[in-house]
């Protein structure tokens, strides 16, 4: 079993009204087979047996399924795996004496709370906009009911994947949330059960998005690279037909 001596630089912010600072930590004996929460664990038992206040992040499933598990890991949203949640990142990844960046997201909409935890209820607050299906749809219906094309169901699927853990706005030069908005806008946009209240879903979720203050799209994809869950920006192109289409039917109404 290897194991690694490392630095880390870790984000140190006591409450959002207080300003945060870099701390460096040393720890030994870190074995490859951790994952990346679990050398977070050891470095705050590290710090309660001296007294110290330990790192606050945030964490749930640890199946890389929640998406709360978010942080920038030297500089990349959930470390350097590709379509890797930061708890599913395992400690062999990094070398015998690296120095090991850790903070939190940055971004205006996400305000740090404290250390590597960010307020994210922006994006419930988007979801609460029109991210549902309010129309009564009855009972379950036989699977064949509803004929959908396998084309459709496919992309429906791959949207409904997101997990909703921000790392596309914090990895966007913009902070934008089009990557998560789109991809809950396309995901019932698809289905036949979504589509009764498409363009008043699109146009309120867009709405709350703006208000939040989440940044514009200038489409360098880097949202795409940084998310976990692999959602395609083609969804942010649906999005803005969607958008496009809405529009011109409330000018015909």
């Amino acid at each position: 079993m290897s194991e690694l001596n490392l630095t880390l630089r870790v984000w140190r912010q006591s409450s959002a009204d207080e300003p945060g600072h870099f701390e460096n930590y040393r720890l030994t004996g870190i074995s490859t087979h951790m994952s990346f929460l679990e050398m977070l664990d050891v470095l705050n038992e590290q710090l309660t047996a001296q007294g110290e206040e330990p790192v606050a992040f945030d964490h749930d499933c640890r199946e890389g399924i929640c998406g709360t598990c978010g942080m920038m890991i030297n500089g990349q949203a959930h470390g350097p795996d590709k379509e890797t949640t930061t708890c599913q990142l395992h400690m062999r990844r990094f070398k015998d004496g690296d120095t090991i960046n850790i903070e939190p997201w940055r971004a205006s909409s996400f305000p740090v709370l404290k250390d590597l935890i960010v307020d994210r209820s922006a994006f419930d607050r988007i979801i609460q906009a029109g991210g549902y299906v309010s129309v009564n749809t009855g009972n379950a219906q036989d699977a064949n009911a509803l004929p959908v094309r396998k084309s459709d169901a496919d992309k429906a699927m791959d949207a409904a994947a997101c997990i909703g853990c921000g790392a596309c706005v914090a990895s966007c030069k913009n902070a934008s949330a089009m990557l998560f908005t789109s991809a809950k806008v396309s995901h019932l946009a698809l289905l036949p059960q979504g589509k009764t209240e498409r363009a008043e879903r699109v146009t309120r979720m867009v709405a709350q998005m703006d208000e939040e203050g989440f940044g514009g799209c200038t489409n360098t994809n880097e949202c795409e690279a940084a998310c976990p869950a692999g959602i395609s920006v083609s969804n942010i192109a649906r999005l803005n037909r969607e958008y496009l289409k809405a529009a011109l039917t409330a000018e015909d109404a």
